[in-house]
C-alpha cells in the first residue's frame, strides 16, 4: 500500500482559514496575502503579549540620559511597550554622544527596529564621513538597544540570535592595583585581575632603571598576592613609548601576565607588532579601534593575539560579533572592554556567550544600583543571561540620585617640564 501523503502543515492551515471564512461569511480572497496587524496601543506588558513578526513595531522615540559616574545611557522606546537599552558614550564626551544619537533619531522614528543589521548599514554608510570615536560609539549604544528590542520581542537572550550558547559561564576580571585590592577582588569571587604598570610619575619616552625596576617589583607583590592560579592582566595604556614598553616587557616576563594591554598607543601598528614579534607574553588591543575595518590591520600584522573591541565604541554587538568571526581566523582570542556601566557588560556577555574565542570580559560595575538583579560572581564567572534581549532591567529608583555629571577627561602634564602627557 501506498502511504498517504499529508499535506503540508501551511496547506492545513490556509484549509482551516478558508473554512472558518466560508462559516463567518467572509471572502476567501481575504486570506490570499495575510494581512499585516498594526499594533494600536502598547500594553502594560510587553512580555505578556509578545509581538508577533507579522505585527508592525515601530520607534516612537529615542531618550539619552547622564548616568553617574561618567556614563551615558540610551532607551529606544516603541509603540509595542518594549524599550531597548544602551550605552552611546565616548569617555569625557557624553554630550557630544548624546547629540550624535539625537542627530540620527530621524532615521530611527517610524522604522521596525527589529532590522538591526539594516539599521546599523543605514546609519554608518549614510554618512559620508565614517566611523570614528563619536558616530561609531554613538551607533554602538543604538544597536544594543535595537538587539534588546529583538530579543524581547521574541522572548529570548540576544545571543540565541547569534547561534545559541557556547558556554554556561562567563569568566569576569576585575581592576586591582594593589596587593590588598587583588586579595579583596578575590574574596569577591574573581580569579583574574588587571592593574596598570606602578609608576612616580608619567613615563618618559627612555625610561631609566629605578623606574623600570619599580613597575617590576610592584607586578611580583601583585602576583605574589594572587598566586600561580590567578591571571593579572597589564594595562599600558598606550602611554608608554614603544622603546620603554619594551624594556618593561622583558622585565615583566618572568611573572607571565596574563596579556599586556595597549602596550604603545594603537595608532602605529608596526610599532606594536614589532613588540609582539619580541615577547612571548600575549599582546592585548582594540579598547580605541573601531569597527572591522580598524581591527583588519591587527589581524594581519599579528600585533595582537587578544582583541578587546568595546561594545560601546567598536560598532556595538553586531559588529563586535563580525570581528570576533575575523580574529577566531587568526587564533586570536576577544577580551571585551568595558570600563563602563551595567548596559555595555550586558551586551559583552552576550557576545561572550554566543563567540566560541571568548577569554575574559572586563567590568568596573556588575550593576548594584543601576539595575534589577545585579550579576553575581563565583569563583570567577557569572552565569550566561537568561532574560529576554540584554536580560537586564533598569533599576529607575535606584538610580534616581546617579543622573546627571560632568565627568571630564583629566588634563595630565609632566611635572618636570610640563609637557602635555597621557593620562
Amino acid at each position: 500500500m501506498r502511504k498517504q501523503r499529508h499535506p503540508p502543515v501551511q496547506a492545513n492551515r490556509r484549509c482551516v482559514l478558508r473554512g472558518a471564512a466560508r462559516l463567518l461569511g467572509i471572502g476567501a480572497a481575504s486570506f490570499a496575502v495575510p494581512t499585516v496587524a498594526r499594533i494600536s496601543a502598547a500594553p502594560q506588558n510587553a512580555a505578556a503579549k509578545r509581538p508577533t513578526a507579522r505585527e508592525i513595531i515601530k520607534i516612537t522615540r529615542l531618550e539619552t540620559f547622564l548616568v553617574k559616574p561618567r556614563w551615558l545611557f540610551l532607551k529606544i522606546h516603541t509603540n509595542a511597550g518594549i524599550t531597548g537599552l544602551g550605552e552611546p558614550i565616548t569617555e569625557g564626551r557624553a554630550k557630544t554622544c548624546a547629540e550624535a544619537v539625537r542627530e540620527v533619531e530621524p532615521y530611527l522614528v517610524g522604522k521596525d527596529p527589529r532590522a538591526v543589521a539594516h539599521h546599523w548599514q543605514a546609519i554608518y554608510r549614510h554618512a559620508f564621513y565614517r566611523g570614528g570615536p563619536i558616530l561609531t560609539s554613538a551607533l554602538s549604544g543604538i544597536d544594543q538597544a535595537l538587539w534588546d528590542i529583538k530579543g524581547k520581542a521574541l522572548g529570548v537572550p540576544v545571543y540565541e540570535l547569534l547561534g545559541g550558547p557556547t558556554r554556561q559561564r562567563i569568566r569576569v576580571y576585575s581592576h586591582a592595583r594593589t596587593p590588598e585590592g587583588i586579595k579583596q577582588a578575590r574574596a569577591q569571587g574573581f580569579t583574574a585581575f588587571k592593574p596598570g604598570p606602578a609608576k612616580k610619575r608619567p613615563a618618559r619616552i627612555v625610561e631609566n632603571k629605578a623606574f623600570v625596576d619599580h613597575v617590576a617589583s610592584d607586578f611580583a607583590a601583585l602576583r605574589e598576592a594572587a598566586g600561580p592560579e590567578c591571571d593579572i592582566g597589564i594595562d599600558f595604556h598606550g602611554a608608554i613609548s614603544p622603546q620603554t614598553a619594551k624594556l618593561l616587557i622583558k622585565v615583566l616576563e618572568p611573572y607571565q601576565p596574563f596579556f599586556v594591554e595597549e602596550p604603545v598607543n594603537c595608532q602605529n601598528v608596526e610599532a606594536m607588532a614589532d613588540i609582539a614579534r619580541g615577547t612571548h607574553l600575549p599582546i592585548a588591543t582594540g579598547e580605541r579601534i573601531f569597527t572591522k575595518w580598524g581591527f583588519r590591520e591587527i589581524l594581519e600584522k599579528s600585533a595582537a593575539s587578544i582583541l578587546q573591541p568595546d561594545l560601546c565604541h567598536a560598532g556595538g554587538i553586531t559588529e563586535v560579533r563580525l570581528i570576533a568571526g575575523m580574529a577566531e581566523a587568526y587564533y586570536a582570542a576577544l577580551a571585551p572592554h568595558n570600563p563602563l556601566g551595567p548596559i555595555s557588560l550586558a551586551a559583552g556577555l552576550q557576545i561572550a556567550a554566543s563567540i566560541p574565542n571568548f577569554l575574559c570580559q572586563e567590568q568596573v560595575s556588575l550593576g548594584d544600583g543601576y539595575i534589577k538583579n545585579p550579576f553575581r560572581v563565583k569563583d570567577g564567572y557569572v552565569d550566561i543571561p537568561l532574560g529576554p534581549g540584554l536580560g537586564i532591567e533598569l533599576d529607575e529608583n535606584a538610580m534616581a540620585d546617579k543622573i546627571g555629571h560632568d565627568w571630564r577627561n583629566p588634563e595630565s602634564y609632566d611635572a618636570d617640564d610640563d609637557s602635555v602627557v597621557d593620562w
